[in-house]
């Protein structure tokens, strides 16, 4: 039969002290990592998730702060534009009573206007009447103290001729029509 030899390549060890070596240096540089490096790496893990954390409840917070401010202004817009809605309303409605107001000030001021104008031309009318009666009754006296052959210088008696006169005229006009 043939020995048993088996080669397992380079990582086996021949010897058993070898093994021992190896297994006490793995043991050590285990406890070694364990102890130091793995502290090291957990505490900066939870630094790093705190901080994450952190960064997500300061966005959260932030966000919901600003889906208040944006919920604020909306609602201060929705006032603003209530408001200037108002305003517009009342304005016009000013506007409409103001235009009403100034309406009635002109017809009030157009039939004053009238009214004076009217009352103006009656006074001038008959202020021109008295004088028309009385320049036509001293035309109308001088002609007829011509036509006469005397003098009519009484005043009473002209002045009964003239008004019996401008009688006659006044009538002839209405007999016409």
């Amino acid at each position: 039969m043939l020995p048993l030899e088996l080669n397992l390549g380079p990582l086996v060890p021949e010897h058993l002290s070898e093994i021992i070596a190896g297994v006490v240096l793995f043991l050590i540089i285990w406890w070694v990592v364990a102890k130091k490096v793995v502290p090291v790496f957990e505490e900066t893990y939870a630094t790093r998730t705190a901080e994450i954390t952190g960064g997500i409840e300061k966005a959260e917070a932030a966000q919901k702060e600003a889906a208040e401010a944006l919920a604020e202004y909306q609602a201060q817009l929705a006032t603003a534009r209530a408001e200037a809605g108002r305003i517009r309303e009342d304005a016009r409605a000013q506007a409409v009573t103001l235009a009403a107001e100034i309406r009635e000030q002109a017809q009030a001021d157009s039939a004053r206007i009238v009214a004076a104008a009217k009352t103006q031309i009656d006074a001038e009318r008959n202020q021109v009447i008295n004088q028309l009666r009385a320049e036509v009754g001293g035309l109308a006296t001088q002609l007829a103290g011509r036509i006469v052959g005397e003098s009519l210088e009484d005043d009473e008696r002209a002045r009964r001729s003239v008004d019996r006169f401008i009688a006659e005229l006044e009538s002839e006009p209405a007999e016409k029509a």
